[in-house]
């Protein structure tokens, strides 16, 4: 299979023959355990303290005849703290006990849960192989909701690594009749619920991604271009190529990216 290179003003400058990476069969169900497992990674443990709720003077006499008994007072018998007395009654408050005015949790979340998912390496690489070759077959890049350019696919001119700036980057981006796309990532909505108060106030779209050989100067370029992520294409994962675990993101990969895979034989 063979693919058109095409340099930053949109011009033609040759063709390429793809690596087998790029021909293997989509496999969704291997690409949604391979993006989880990486996702789990990065979770942060969490957890109550062992001993919440457990830390209060509740004590209940279980003795008929106990000067501060629960015996004949029409109470049911669960662990209580005294609030308050006058002579010998006393008002109480359940505790310790799940289900009562400040007692411990039934079952809170334990730090020492493991959270992390494994996969296999054979069965990681394979998911990699198959969110690659997603990303060159037109439907299921259009299916996602990329607004897809006329040319596409096609790879990037290796001269495209060494654009500096940010406006030269967009200019290169909007000149691959990518502006449809980058408009449809600059619009961002606030989340509902309470994860806007916990520092992702925003959901935002995720637009192209653009791989590399080497680490290069576009990567600063395209920092501050919302949904757009430059990644070297040695240390790409499954959860660049098919975000969200849905392969078919839209992605340039640069002639000698697809060269270095091809050499080196990535994810094989």
């Amino acid at each position: 299979m063979k693919l058109k290179i095409v340099d930053s003003n949109s011009q033609e400058k040759g063709q390429i023959e793809m690596p087998e990476q790029f021909s293997q069969p989509v496999r969704d169900d291997l690409i949604q355990r391979a993006v989880l497992a990486v996702q789990t990674v990065g979770r942060q443990s969490y957890g109550a303290m062992p001993e919440a709720g457990e830390r209060a003077v509740a004590k209940l006499s279980r003795r008929r005849r106990d000067y501060k008994g629960s015996y004949g007072k029409g109470i049911s018998r669960v662990p209580r703290k005294t609030m308050a007395r006058s002579g010998s009654q006393f008002t109480w408050e359940g505790a310790f006990a799940p289900g009562t005015r400040k007692g411990r949790r039934a079952h809170p979340p334990k730090a020492g849960k493991i959270l992390i998912e494994k996969i296999n390496k054979k069965e990681k690489r394979k998911a990699i192989r198959s969110a690659i070759s997603a990303t060159i077959l037109l439907n299921i890049v259009a299916a996602r909701g990329h607004k897809v350019p006329k040319l596409y696919p096609f790879i990037l001119d290796t001269s495209a690594e060494e654009i500096v700036t940010t406006k030269q980057a967009l200019d290169m981006l909007n000149k691959l009749d990518l502006g449809a796309e980058l408009s449809r990532c600059a619009d961002r909505k606030i989340r509902a619920g309470r994860g806007k108060m916990r520092n992702r106030k925003y959901i935002s779209k995720v637009g192209p991604l653009i791989v590399v050989s080497k680490p290069c100067k576009l990567q600063k370029a395209c920092a501050n271009i919302r949904g757009v992520d430059v990644q070297n294409v040695a240390s790409i994962n499954a959860e660049f190529l098919a975000p969200g675990t849905k392969p078919g993101r839209l992605t340039l990969w640069t002639a000698d990216a697809v060269k270095l895979m091809k050499e080196k034989k990535l994810f094989m």
